[in-house]
């Protein structure tokens, strides 16, 4: 799950499928990792809306928004995590 994060952290944006390729892992176990982390804290859904004109937006077949797949972002708990692993890592140095 620490790749995962350091993965999503990068920023950009990910389907399951290349995260799983990515991290060398089924698409399933990407699923139950990002569920894990919804429930530790760590990711959250990212809400948002365009007014539901998905018909005339350039974007359509790219949003996650408008269509059924799922957006999440990181979390503060996650940022805060994640440089504090950085920093102790830097100090054992």
């Amino acid at each position: 799950m620490k790749r995962l994060l350091q993965t999503l952290q990068g920023g950009g944006t990910h389907t399951v499928a290349e995260l799983a390729r990515e991290l060398g892992v089924s698409e399933a176990l990407v699923d139950l990792m990002i569920e894990d982390l919804v429930r530790m804290g760590y990711l959250a859904v990212a809400t948002g809306s365009c007014g539901g004109r998905c018909a005339g937006c350039s974007l359509a077949k790219a949003c996650a928004i408008g269509g059924s797949s799922r957006v999440w972002s990181l979390t503060e708990k996650a940022a805060q995590e994640m440089q504090n692993a950085e920093r102790g890592h830097r100090a054992g140095r």
